[in-house]
This record gives C-alpha cells, sequence and structure tokens, in this order.
C-alpha cells in the first residue's frame, strides 16, 4: 500500500512540474489576445463596414443615379430618387440606405460602375435608436468625406481582384 501512495506521489508531482512548465512557457509568449476598446486588430482590405457616398477629387458626388445598387440589393434596404440637371447629367436627390435591413454583402458596391457607394471601415456604428440606422444622403456622404483615405486605399489594394 504504501509503494502504491509513492507511485501516486511520484506521478502527481511530475504531472505538477509539467503543468507549471507549461504554464511558464506560455507566460513569456507574447499575449493572443488584445484589450479591444483600447487596441484594434487589423482589419482586411476586403472587409464590408458602414455604408458611404464618395465624392470626386473636384468636390462632386460620384453617383449618377443608375440606381443598379437599388436594383440588385437583395435585402430591398436602398431606396433612390433622381432628376435631371440643367448640364443634362442625373443626380440623386434622394439616396437612402435602411441599415436594419442592410446584410453586407456588398453587391451594391459591385454593382456602381463609378466607385460611388462603398462599404468602408468603420465597424463600430451602434446606436440606441433605429432611426439612427436610416442612413440618408448627407449622413452617407459626410461618411464618404470622413473615410475617404481608407476607402481609396482598400479600393486600390482591391483593384486586381475586381
Amino acid at each position: 500500500m504504501a509503494t502504491l501512495d509513492r507511485t501516486a506521489r511520484s506521478l502527481l508531482l511530475r504531472e505538477l512540474v509539467s503543468g507549471m512548465w507549461l504554464t511558464l512557457r506560455y507566460f513569456f509568449r507574447p499575449k493572443a489576445t488584445i484589450n479591444y476598446p483600447y487596441e484594434k486588430g487589423p482589419i482586411g482590405p476586403r472587409f464590408k463596414g458602414e455604408h458611404a457616398l464618395r465624392r470626386y477629387p473636384n468636390g462632386e458626388e460620384r453617383c449618377i443615379a443608375c440606381k443598379l445598387c437599388e436594383a440588385i440589393c437583395p435585402a430591398q434596404a436602398i431606396t433612390i430618387e433622381a432628376e435631371p440637371r440643367a448640364d443634362g447629367s442625373r443626380r440623386t436627390t434622394r439616396y437612402d440606405i435602411d441599415m436594419t435591413k442592410c446584410i453586407y454583402c456588398g453587391l451594391c458596391e459591385e454593382a456602381c460602375p463609378v466607385d460611388a457607394i462603398v462599404e468602408g471601415p468603420n465597424f463600430e456604428f451602434a446606436t440606441e435608436t433605429r432611426e439612427e440606422l436610416m442612413y440618408n444622403k448627407d449622413k452617407l456622404l459626410a461618411n464618404g468625406d470622413r473615410w475617404e483615405p481608407e476607402i481609396a486605399r482598400r479600393l486600390e489594394l482591391d483593384a486586381p481582384y475586381r
């Protein structure tokens, strides 16, 4: 009986030492997690986040009111109204996206012939009310102005695959 106890103690000590060795080995490695609100992980170039309407470098909005994004949206989250301008071009008078319906599929971005509607890098757009998730043209243009450098860089990186 005493030999069994000695064997059991030996196995227990061996397990304890191997467990401590494993702990020490991982203790000095770089941590595998991040402190989220203060540290952000990398975002891939094909990430689909908050929608934005882009402008040309001269300040004119890119959207030509072709309504391809509205037609291709499987969730029917996009509503566009347009009218012709004095110079003969068409521009949107209303461009609304209901973000509560959006499924972030990116088909609107793929359908746009002039890269007007894009999904930007922002994934932190929580709201307190549903009304704040109804994006109108002004909010979409403001998002485009805010995120334009990141959006342009992402589109440049994604260009070989489009």
